[in-house]
């Protein structure tokens, strides 16, 4: 029996084995858990959205459908190998499932049997991973995505003594499901499949070293007031003045994140900039006036983590 990780391990479970992590919003506490109970938490399950886009995907995974609330997941990995963790407890992500297969899961014995009933609350005993992909068979899986999604079920497993046999596709849970599937690298890629993917955990589980560390650039400081000064100040002055030099390092990792073009990246904090950093904003979870463009310490910090700078007062 395993009682859930605390939220904040479960999130440094994640991030010690390399991967990056994104916290939206209130996710500590976003969760179904007045709809029934959470654990014993038995294995880590791995699905796919059916979706294209990261931002698009994570406010799906948030919010849900009518007939299906959010949290659908605990996290989101998408395809630059980012986890978005949304909600922590109960999550409509694996619905009921073949009991079969979840005595398999806990007496981590292989190969599973084949899943043939929906028996039993798969959603109180599973971490749930939705990871972004087309689901068509087609859409392939970048290698990076795929490294994330065994470093995270690792990380899972580590903190809780678990072997790979405690990481399960939707798949192999529930009668019908097909995820996750599609072919790794490109379209002509080998399948991915969830023995690779239990193979992999395998090989991070019997690795005691700490994962490499990723090559950071040479620090370099943002002051947040400053950059909220020429956030304020650019957009309605003629042309392309700087008021904030250090504005250039903001623009160039949005312009890294997808979400300005390069040619703007230029250090005049103007429209476009702020239309990007209230992306920004949305993606890390915030809405309405809490994303309008303006930075705030909370999203900067983020950003600057992914990217290699400081921010300072």
């Amino acid at each position: 029996m395993a009682n859930p990780l605390s939220a904040d391990t479960f999130r440094s479970a994640i991030a010690r084995e390399g991967v990056d992590v994104v916290e939206v919003g209130s996710w500590r506490t976003y969760n179904r858990n007045h709809k029934g109970p959470w654990g014993p938490l038995r294995g880590v399950m791995i699905h796919h959205t059916v979706t294209q886009g990261t931002d698009y995907s994570v406010d799906l995974c948030l919010t849900g459908y009518t007939d299906l609330p959010g949290p659908l997941c605990h996290g989101v990995i998408d395809k630059a190998g980012r986890v978005h963790l949304i909600g922590y407890g109960r999550a409509n992500h694996a619905g009921s499932g073949d009991s079969d297969v979840l005595d398999a899961v806990i007496a981590e014995r292989s190969p599973l049997p084949v899943d043939d009933e929906a028996d039993i609350d798969g959603n109180r005993s599973f971490y749930g991973f939705e990871c972004i992909n087309l689901g068509d068979g087609d859409d392939p899986w970048p290698e990076v995505q795929v490294e994330a999604i065994a470093r995270t079920a690792a990380g899972i497993c580590r903190a809780h003594g678990w072997g790979a046999e405690s990481v399960i596709g939707h798949s192999e849970w529930q009668p019908g499901k097909v995820d996750p599937r599609g072919p790794i690298g490109d379209e002509d890629g080998p399948a991915l499949t969830m023995d690779k993917i239990r193979a992999r955990v395998a090989e991070i589980l019997d690795d005691d070293q700490p994962a490499p560390s990723k090559p950071q650039p040479e620090d370099t400081v943002v002051s947040l007031s400053k950059l909220i000064a020429a956030a304020r100040q650019d957009p309605p002055k003629a042309g392309t003045p700087v008021s904030y030099p250090a504005a250039r390092i903001v623009e160039d990792a949005l312009a890294a994140e997808g979400l300005l073009a390069r040619n703007l990246v230029d250090g005049h904090f103007g429209t476009a900039t702020r239309d990007a950093y209230s992306t920004w904003q949305r993606r890390c979870g915030y809405f309405g006036t809490s994303a309008d463009g303006i930075p705030g310490r909370a999203s900067l910090d983020t950003l600057a983590r992914h990217h290699g700078f400081t921010v300072s007062a």
